[in-house]
């Protein structure tokens, strides 16, 4: 493939949105050419992520991509991420590895903690940047707020005292076997970004959110008929 494959379509169209207290930062029409990582995806070798056996993590399969996507996107998003999100000059960056995602994990599947809302990390500077190569009927991201210590963001100072909040309330009711989406008893959603093809949505990893599944249509290990998308963390 040439270098301008996986080319980020110049100028980018960036938007911050802010949900609940919190902002989140939205680019729509992301890529130059978002088929040809659809394509890639279509050739990638998907596998069962960490924790599958023990009904944890992320409910459906991975595989790496493109080390030229990689590339282009830390390029714009390191000097993007800490423009908006406070993030200092002085601090490395550390990245994961970039990996294409798909759901599979039937509702009925899910282990207690994949039925609720979630953080990545309770780090300062952790964020998620997730990049959809899905339409809205897959549903999109959500956030939410833990209605009883009213925490939307897992900060390491609240991560054991939010912990021993969430296990009690689901010991006394445990979640039905669904993907989480509307508010309940326990949570309160605060807004949800749509899926849209070749949109990429960047928020700190230590906000309480949930993808957004449709059983109905989202959970295919096909990467042209599932929920695809590419999943990077970075660290600060």
């Amino acid at each position: 493939m040439s270098p301008e494959t996986f080319a980020i379509r110049m100028p980018p169209d960036i938007r911050a949105v802010r949900v609940g207290e919190h902002p989140v930062v939205v680019i729509d029409d992301f890529m130059a050419h978002p088929q040809a990582l659809v394509e890639a995806a279509c050739q990638a070798r998907f596998e069962r992520c960490p924790g599958a056996d023990e009904r944890k993590g992320y409910p459906g399969l991975r595989a790496p991509v493109p080390a030229a996507y990689t590339e282009r996107l830390t390029e714009l998003l390191d000097p993007l991420i800490r423009l908006n999100f406070g993030v200092p000059e002085e601090l490395p960056l550390r990245k994961s590895p970039c990996t294409f995602s798909l759901t599979t994990v039937a509702p009925e599947d899910l282990g207690p903690l994949q039925r609720v809302p979630h953080f990545d990390a309770s780090t300062p500077h952790f964020m998620a940047v997730m990049l959809y190569l899905c339409d809205e009927r897959h549903g999109g991201t959500a956030f939410y707020r833990h209605k009883a210590s009213g925490l939307q963001q897992i900060t390491a100072d609240q991560r054991e005292r939010y912990g021993d909040l969430i296990y009690a309330e689901m010991a006394r009711n445990p979640a039905p076997p669904r993907y989480f989406s509307d508010s309940d008893d326990c949570f309160e959603l605060l807004g949800m970004l749509p899926a849209r093809f070749n949109r990429l949505v960047a928020y700190r990893g230590s906000l309480l959110h949930s993808a957004i599944v449709n059983p109905a249509t989202g959970l295919s290990s096909d990467p042209r008929l599932g929920r695809l998308t590419i999943t990077t963390f970075y660290d600060f």
